[in-house]
């Protein structure tokens, strides 16, 4: 005889008039009844495969030593539990119709070592993947494109150690990425870099793989709620100052990912093969690592910036901004020159000097509030194309330098103008008093030489001329110049320098 199911059981206790056995009432029959009817699993459902077991719309065949995925299951399955089993290839075949209520599927623990690309198209309502603790050795290309609303994927503890860069694409809805335990000397973490390819992810596990240097400026430039929860522990990474600067920073921010794993965060040291802790950097050689100062932003006189509100909470209900000046920026708008943007930012135009100082996000979330701090220095000079322009006081110290530079050249350098000067028997001309008086004065104070004669200055062989060529009536008469080594030198006028640089007019 065929087995009994439930239903039969129920029918004919209902055909004996309630009762098991003649005469005995069983109160608890109308219940089972109504279950019956209602489970999935009841006179309108289909029958539990074997070795699982089934409750509503779940269904357990964990541990039930299984070398491929029963068949046929259920169309109504929501839950379907395959761990701790030997299915060790997942082909396109293995869910032969549509299972349109399935939105957990747990497959760890197998010795899983192949998935077809095409084996997620039967399940496009997955919300949980669970492929953890297997053989899986890449990521192949679209791996998972079938799984638009997939939220969660697990694998970790597998042999991966190639992630081809589109095996993630069209999971919009992804939150939590779980690759921890691996084999990945590499990972395209430009998927985050705009936040378009995975909008929703807010925990990513790459922790103890390969990885030896990381991207820290595009890491840097994540925002905060991503960087909570991005677990790089437990990598052969090099140690380098910025990669310090980007843990230091995790740690003051007290994010999780820094804090929860502060001793397994290792790096090892240039040309060695020792293992440090990363936060342990500062100020020890060979790299000497310090802190760098958290959200200094630089601008210039004109310029409009933004200042990102780097909050790690994530759907904020609300938040502001406060100014230097104590001026509160909401939501709607700001003062004309302050406004805050849709993402939380706030974008300052046409920056004047009483724009610096020290910025306040205030920050609201369901569960605690946070406040940041961005310092804002505004430079007293404008910016014109990609070189900035000399201040007052760096143009007028040049301006200066060149003016004695010139006024040197013009003193010494100026060339003579007889052009007879030349000969080998000439006589030495006779030294002027004042280097300034002949130089400086707007009269020429050189004769035209004639000849065959050295040339003279016109001072010196006018009898009775004074500086400029004004006749001095109280000079001192001149000796005629000796010749010879030992010669005097000529008495100077006192009066030659002030007279040149005196500001009451020279009459001629």
């Amino acid at each position: 005889p065929r087995p009994q199911r439930p239903c039969d059981a129920v029918g004919q206790s209902g055909a004996m008039g309630g009762t098991g056995e003649p005469g005995t009432p069983l109160p608890l029959m109308p219940l089972l009844l109504a279950l019956a009817l209602l489970s999935p699993w009841g006179c309108a459902g289909g029958s539990c495969p074997p070795r699982c077991v089934c409750a509503s719309n779940i269904l357990s065949c964990s541990q039930a030593v299984l070398s491929s995925v029963p068949a046929p299951l259920p169309r109504f399955t929501a839950v379907l539990d395959l761990s701790h089993n030997n299915v060790s290839r997942l082909r396109a075949d293995w869910a032969p119709g549509r299972l349109a209520h399935l939105h957990a599927l747990l497959l760890s623990h197998n010795g899983l070592s192949f998935v077809s690309t095409e084996a997620f198209v039967h399940v496009p309502h997955l919300r949980h993947l669970d492929l953890s603790s297997n053989r899986l050795r890449a990521l192949e290309e679209n791996l998972f494109s079938d799984l638009a609303e997939l939220e969660v994927l697990l694998l970790y503890n597998n042999e991966i150690s190639t992630v081809d860069r589109t095996a993630f694409d069209n999971l919009g809805r992804l939150r939590k990425l779980y690759l921890g335990q691996n084999r990945i000397a590499r990972f395209p973490l430009e998927l985050l870099r705009d936040g378009s390819r995975l909008p929703q992810l807010a925990l990513l596990d790459l922790s103890a793989n390969r990885l030896r240097s990381l991207p820290v400026g595009e890491l840097q430039a994540l925002p905060a709620w991503l960087r909570d929860r991005l677990y790089l522990h437990g990598n052969p990474l090099a140690c380098d100052c910025p990669l310090f600067q980007l843990v230091a920073r995790g740690r003051r921010r007290r994010l999780s990912a820094v804090m929860d794993f502060q001793e397994e965060l290792q790096c090892l040291l240039p040309g060695t093969a020792v293992s440090v802790g990363i936060l342990a950097l500062a100020g020890r050689q060979p790299l000497n690592c310090s802190e760098a100062r958290e959200a200094v932003l630089e601008a210039h006189l004109g310029d409009s910036v933004t200042l990102s509100c780097d909050t790690r909470l994530r759907g904020a209900r609300s938040r502001h901004w406060v100014t230097p000046g104590g001026e509160r920026v909401l939501e709607e708008g700001g003062n004309g020159s302050a406004a805050l943007l849709a993402n939380g930012s706030l974008q300052l135009r046409e920056l004047r000097p009483e724009d610096a100082g020290t910025y306040a996000c205030w920050v609201a979330g369901p569960l605690l509030n946070e406040t940041l701090y961005v310092e804002l220095l505004v430079h007293n000079f404008t910016l014109h194309g990609p070189h900035d322009t000399l201040n007052t006081a760096y143009t007028t110290l040049v301006g200066c330098i060149l003016s004695v530079v010139l006024v040197l050249i013009y003193l010494y350098l100026t060339p003579c103008r007889c052009c007879c000067c030349r000969g080998a028997d000439k006589a030495p001309a006779p030294r002027d008093d004042s280097i300034n008086s002949s130089v400086l004065s707007a009269t020429p104070n050189h004769a035209v030489g004639v000849p065959g004669e050295p040339c003279r200055s016109r001072s010196a062989s006018t009898v009775g001329a004074g500086q400029n060529g004004r006749f001095k009536a109280g000079g001192t008469p001149q000796p005629p110049p000796r010749h010879g080594p030992k010669a005097q030198r000529k008495v100077s006028d006192p009066d030659s320098v002030s007279s040149v640089f005196s500001d009451t007019p020279i009459v001629v």
